[in-house]
């Protein structure tokens, strides 16, 4: 997982997060929860279409580097935020994983429930924990 400062701003009816190592990317919501959550999918969607290309992705700068730059203006109400972006890598992988029988049903009941292969379910479920502030 990789991930990038941002910067909130917001007045209270609308919220966007931009992105300053990403040129363009930015995300908005009507919360700054909203805001953030859009912008770590504008990011995925971002670097994503750079792989594709076969361009190299930016390295993210550290909080401390973004602040030194003066990417975030305090007076204009901008707070750095940490935007948390797990890349897929277009292959898969084999993991052998050890869980209790209890849970391991529970698991596969509600992906069958969804038309989820046990792999897509908990895919899924690890991908939204580690992408949630």
């Amino acid at each position: 997982m990789t991930q990038y400062v941002g910067v909130l701003d917001g007045n209270g009816k609308t919220y966007g997060v931009r992105i300053p190592d990403l040129p363009g990317c930015f995300g908005a919501g009507r919360s700054p929860e909203a805001a953030l959550a859009d912008a770590m999918s504008a990011a995925r969607e971002w670097l994503a279409h750079r792989m594709t290309k076969g361009d190299n992705l930016p390295k993210p700068r550290n909080m401390a580097q973004i602040l030194k730059a003066r990417e975030i203006d305090p007076a204009a109400n901008e707070v750095a935020v940490l935007v948390p972006v797990v890349l897929d890598r277009g292959r898969t992988v084999r993991a052998n994983l050890t869980l209790d029988a209890g849970l391991l049903e529970a698991i596969d009941a509600e992906a069958e429930k969804r038309g989820l292969s046990r792999s897509a379910f908990v895919a899924s479920l690890a991908r939204e924990r580690l992408e949630t502030v």
